[in-house]
């Protein structure tokens, strides 16, 4: 960050924050999923309300039976579960532009199985910023610490730097003999 723009430093800084938000917007949904006690009836009610409701395209609600509705004590926990993984993933920052874009895909399937609440098109909105400016996204993260923390022990003991070699060299322990 030391070496960034002022421009630059307050862009990733912005596009931190907006990945926390949706990490904990997610975080929240799935609190809300666990503390209610979500589960297969939970399913059952989605796959039904899909199966007769023309606002859902008739291929997503066979997809639907087919998937989740094959297997709702499963899916009750899986729901959840991926909510909490996405919110956690995103509030470390660890694959920004995966994650990013796994939000938008659970989000798209919530809002194709019109399941939708306030929340959601916020989420989708902050989750295109994650997917759109990925390094912004990812600058400050436990994966740019690690990164971070990663260049510092490279320098070996007594802040000696290590011999470089030239660009395209082979280190001798890899040639053939």
């Amino acid at each position: 960050m030391r070496t960034m723009t002022t421009a630059a430093r307050a862009g990733a800084l912005a596009a931190a924050a907006v990945r926390i938000a949706v990490g904990v917007l997610w975080l929240g949904e799935a609190r809300t999923k666990f503390a209610s006690g979500f589960g297969a009836a939970d399913i059952g009610l989605v796959v039904q309300s899909t199966a007769g409701n023309s606002r859902v395209p008739s291929w997503y609600a066979e997809l639907l039976a087919h998937t989740i509705g094959a297997t709702p004590a499963l899916a009750g926990i899986a729901v959840p579960c991926t909510e909490a993984l996405l919110g956690v993933l995103l509030c470390a920052g660890f694959l920004s532009r995966w994650t990013g874009a796994a939000s938008l895909l659970v989000l798209a399937s919530y809002w194709l199985s019109d399941q939708l609440i306030v929340q959601y098109p916020v989420m989708l909105g902050l989750g295109a910023v994650v997917l759109l400016f990925p390094a912004a996204a990812g600058r400050l993260s436990v994966t740019a610490l690690v990164r971070w923390w990663r260049g510092r022990g490279s320098r070996g003991s007594g802040g000696v730097e290590p011999p470089q070699r030239a660009p395209g060299s082979v280190h001798p322990r890899f040639t053939r003999p």
